[in-house]
Order: structure tokens, then sequence, then C-alpha cells
């Protein structure tokens, strides 16, 4: 796929991309990667196994951009292999900026934050009245619209793989009864207009302190009391009580701006969409956390308890929803779900190393004789080449060498399916050690390039697992030469030169 990259960027920029480094991802089964150009220029690669989903991005985008919202914009596509490239927004995420300030003013809801959330919720309204009017419902995915069938998909999953994974008693007749009530309920609202569907902190850039947004592809019409409901219920937020007003209240005077809007029947339908917000975030929760065992999802059950005991004390939502409401007591009444829950084992640890083959194979500390080695020997050696010699596979200079040597990306692309779906099968059956070697003839350069790769790769793609580089012949590596000494780079390999 590097190939695939190293293309576009090449035809958007008119430069080679000199480095391309994982973005770390959470549930989303897209992959993102910041390439960065000879020139400096920087952009986000997106893999999308999903076309129809890729679709609906790229035509948002579009229409988006064209009434001017802020959002990235799609420099280059190839729909056909999955991939797009788009503007680099750089790296402070609205939820990112929330955690700093926190840490720096220990205050539950830092007041530097507050201009912040008012801004994003002043441009909220533009993308739901004004992108609703210039967006194609038509390529919208899964469904054109968060109606019934959308609904009962969220209940179901909060039901399925929340209830029934954490073994939450319930009467499924009655709860079924209660969530067709609140689904009839809902769609009483005005569901016209445009439905950002994952509208939370983690999918607000901030650049040059000004809102930018992504990760709309999921967008359909519905009403417009759901992306409110995300933004001031977002789980790890942990938005106090009062500082949700404030900003409801804010959103509602920016709304108020773009269309006629009856507050107190708006602030009834709010609360419905909030307990569908939430149960669809606890399902998945649940599905990441407990099926997937990505225990940082648990993380966020805490805080979705808290905001449910919230509703429930403040009058809930105004309808008999009696099994539910039973179902969600018990929730906050569980001693186990007030504080992060344990996943099964003590997680997966990937041992990524180089080695030596003049120094024999690795040993392995976890005892189990479990993993991969990978001769790297028939890659060019850059070892073999004045300028490299002193260097090692962590220097700008080697990797830059080895990312355009031809069958490099090959190479790494076959490893790294071997290595997921090793993860993947290790994580579901709860193991906890796999090793994963690079062997080239010192140790120093190819073997050092791929291993570090690998586990910047494993670290972005899995946050779930523990990663640690062991470079065994690091101490046989060259010293590095003096600030001021200088070196020739080889003319290149000789033709009965030996480059195992």
């Amino acid at each position: 796929m590097n190939d695939v990259f190293r293309r576009l960027f090449l035809r958007r920029f008119g430069a080679d991309v000199v480095s391309i480094a994982p973005i770390a991802v959470d549930g989303s089964a897209r992959r993102m990667s910041r390439l960065v150009g000879a020139d400096g220029r920087t952009a986000i690669a997106v893999v999308g196994t999903d076309a129809e989903e890729n679709r609906a991005f790229l035509s948002f985008s579009a229409s988006f951009r064209g009434i001017g919202l802020p959002v990235p914009e799609v420099l280059i596509a190839d729909e056909s292999a999955g991939v797009y490239l788009v503007e680099d927004l750089g790296d402070i995420t609205l939820f990112r900026a929330l955690t700093d300030a926190r840490a720096t003013s220990g205050e539950a809801f830092p007041a530097s934050m507050l201009p912040v959330y008012r801004r994003v919720l002043e441009v909220l309204p533009r993308f739901q009245v004004e992108g609703g009017r210039a967006v194609d419902y038509g390529v919208a995915y899964p469904r054109a619209a968060f109606d019934r069938q959308s609904m009962t998909w969220d209940l179901n999953y909060f039901k399925y793989h929340f209830l029934k994974l954490a073994h939450v008693p319930f009467n499924e007749d009655r709860l079924e009864r209660d969530m067709g009530r609140l689904v009839d309920y809902l769609l009483t609202a005005d569901v016209s207009h445009f439905l950002y569907r994952d509208f939370q902190s983690r999918n607000v850039m901030l650049r040059g302190g000004e809102p930018w947004f992504i990760d709309y592809q999921g967008g359909r019409r519905g009403a417009l009391q759901y992306d409110v409901a995300s933004l001031l219920y977002d789980a790890k937020a942990a938005m106090p009580e009062g500082v949700r007003e404030m900003l409801l209240d804010h959103y509602l005077a920016a709304l108020a701006t773009h269309l006629p809007v009856d507050q107190a029947r708006f602030r009834e339908h709010f609360r419905g969409y909030v307990v569908i917000r939430i149960l669809q975030a606890m399902g998945a929760y649940g599905y990441r956390g407990w099926f997937e065992r990505k225990p940082h999802f648990l993380q966020s059950v805490p805080p979705a308890v808290a905001n449910i005991e919230r509703l429930l004390a403040t009058g809930f939502v105004p309808l008999d929803l009696p099994e539910l409401r039973t179902v969600l007591e018990r929730i906050c009444g569980t001693p186990a779900f007030r504080s992060v829950a344990p996943v099964a084992g003590t997680g997966l640890t990937v041992r990524v190393g180089s080695f030596s083959y003049r120094e024999g194979y690795p040993d392995d500390p976890s005892g189990n004789g479990g993993g991969f080695v990978f001769d790297c020997r028939a890659i060019e050696n850059p070892g073999l080449l004045d300028a490299f010699r002193p260097l090692n596979g962590l220097d700008t200079e080697v990797r830059r060498f080895l990312d355009r040597e031809a069958g490099v990306d090959t190479f790494f692309e076959r490893v790294l399916a071997l290595v997921e779906a090793q993860v993947a099968t290790y994580v579901r059956r709860d193991w906890t050690a796999l090793d994963v070697q690079f062997g080239c003839t010192g140790g120093q350069h190819r073997s050092v390039y791929f291993a570090e790769r690998l586990a910047t790769t494993l670290r972005g793609y899995r946050p779930d697992v523990r990663v640690i580089v062991v470079h065994r012949e690091r101490a046989r590596w060259p010293k590095p030469p003096p600030p001021d000494a200088t070196t020739t780079r080889g003319q290149g390999p000789a033709s009965a030169r030996e480059v195992r």
C-alpha cells in the first residue's frame, strides 16, 4: 500500500515521500498514515476497506467544502484502491486539548475550554442545516436516514454487546417493547437535517485555535438533537451538568440564527436522544472491550454510567419505559461498572527485535517458542556503502535509503499481513507473548529498519497490545562519528559485491 501512497503523493505534489508513519485509530476499520514529502509537505493517507463508506466521505467532503465548512481538503483519491489523501490538520483533537487543559489547571472542566466548545457548537448548526441542504443523501452509508431501522440496530447493539456480554439480567420481551416505544417517540422529532452521527471530541481537530471536523462518513438525515447529545454526553469528556446546560443554551442560540426553534420541544426530545446515544456508545464499549479485547474502550464505561445515573435522577425521558429503566438502574447499581473492568488475561506483549545471523538466532525470553524470524538479507545492504557504514537503521539517512529500495515495501507488507493475523489470534485466545525477529548480516541496518517499522505500525494499529523493541547487536554498532566528521556516500554496488 505504501507504493500507492507514494504514487498519489507524487501525482498531487510532484514530490517523493520520505516518511510514512501510521496514525493510531480507535474503533475504525480504516487505516491512516502521515506522509511527509521531500519538500516538507505532509498529507494524511486513508485506506478504507468499504467502497461505499469511502464514497460517502468523498461526496460529503466536496459538499461541505463547497459551502465553506471547515473540513479537510481531499487532495487526491484512488477509489479503486480504496485510498485517498487528505489535508493534514495536525494532531490536536478537542479531546486532547481538554485532557491537556485538565492536567494543567486541575479543574474538572477547565474554563479555558469553554470558548472552544462554544465555537464548536456555533459551527455545528451549519453542518446540520446548510450541510443538510448541500449533501447527497443518496450516497449515505449504511442508510440514508437515522430511521427506525438505524435506531433498532443501535439499541440491539447495546442489548447484545453490553447487556449480554456483561451478564446484566433483563426480560427480553419487555425490553424490546420499551425499545420500540422509545423509537416511536424519537421519530416524532424533526428528522429532516444532517446528522453527523459520531460528533464527539475525538472527531474535532483544533488548528490555529479554530475547530475542523473529521469522520462524518457515517452521516445521514436525522434529528438535530442527536449530535448535540453526542458531544455534550461524550463519556470521557466527563462534562459537569452545569457546563452541559450552559453549552446547550449556546447551541440553541446558534441554531436559532438558521431556523425557528421551539426550545421546550427541542429539550424534551433531547433527553431521548441522549439515551439512545449513550446506549449505542455502551454497546461499542462492550463490543470493543469485552469481545475484541481492547481494554482502553472499557475506560469509558464508568463515566457513561455516571451520565445514565444523572439522567435517571433528573427525570429520564417523558415515557413509561419500566424495563429499560430497571436495566439502567441495575447497571448503575453494579460496582464493577464504576471502575475499569478487567479483560481476561494479562494482555499481549509483542517483542520485536533485530539480530545478526553471524551471532546466531536470538533467545526467546517468554519460553513459549512462538513467533517469527524474518530474513532481511535479500534486501540491498546499505552497510556496504561507505556513507552508511558508521550508521544504523535508526538513522534517517538509512531509513530513506531503504524506503526507496525495490522490494522493501513488498517484503514489509507480507511480513505485516502474517504478524497482524497472528496478533489478532493471540489476543482473542488471551495469549501473552509473541516474538518477531528480523535478521541480517550485521544486525545494524536492514533488520533494525524493519524491526522499528513493524513496531511503529503495530503501536499505531493495536493500542491494546504492548510492543517492545530489542536490538540485540546494539553494543556492537560503530560509535557515531564526531559532529564535524564528513563521509562520502558510495557509488552503488560493484558487480561482484556480496550483498548478503
